[in-house]
């Protein structure tokens, strides 16, 4: 798998119908690393998925995507997920990461496209804001997720790793880290 290098910003990437071949930035080129991510029912606040980077992951539910080179392996992951997942109206998110930065980090933003067999099923695009450099920051995030109907649900639960998303990171509109994921979700009744 090949990392190009070339301009694109968030406009281009709100755009995408379908997923990336490969990745749009080299990797190393980002001032952010990510301490933890916590997914969560909003309505119960019972935690689905929680990773953490001092923590060794469990590999039933996480494990490195290994289609791509030894450089790109630690930004493809493939997720094993329950079912409840496609389900919940409302979820919540807790990032942490840490600035590296020696100046100011302005307009940090997010954009996660999801798909499934190659066709858009969901986009969401998350503002950070301004990051004061050196920083640890922790931003959560409440949002209701788009429907979908018991057909689809039940295709993707028929059809591990047809799902997958593209994370994009950017500074401003300057693209510094893209992310690929894969998912697996196991039906819990």
């Amino acid at each position: 798998m090949t990392t190009r290098r070339i301009s694109v910003g968030p406009k281009e990437c709100l755009q995408l119908k379908k997923p990336t071949t490969g990745f749009l930035c080299p990797i190393g080129c980002s001032p952010i690393e990510f301490e933890s991510f916590v997914v969560s029912d909003n309505n119960s606040k019972r935690v689905l998925f929680e990773i953490r980077n001092d923590v060794d992951p469990d590999t039933d539910l996480l494990e490195p995507d290994y289609y791509y080179n030894d450089e790109d392996v630690c930004r493809a992951i493939k997720y094993t997920l329950n079912d409840e997942m496609l389900r919940l109206p409302t979820i919540s998110t807790r990032l942490t990461f840490t600035v590296g930065y020696e100046k100011p980090l302005p307009n940090f933003r997010m954009i996660e496209r999801h798909y499934f067999k190659g066709r858009l099923i969901k986009s969401f695009d998350f503002h950070f804001g301004f990051c004061i450099p050196g920083s640890r920051n922790s931003w959560e995030a409440i949002y209701d997720v788009p429907p979908m109907e018991e057909e689809l649900i039940n295709d993707i639960i028929a059809n591990p790793y047809e799902t997958n998303s593209d994370s994009f990171f950017f500074i401003g509109d300057e693209l510094v880290i893209h992310n690929k994921a894969k998912y697996r979700y196991i039906r819990t009744n």
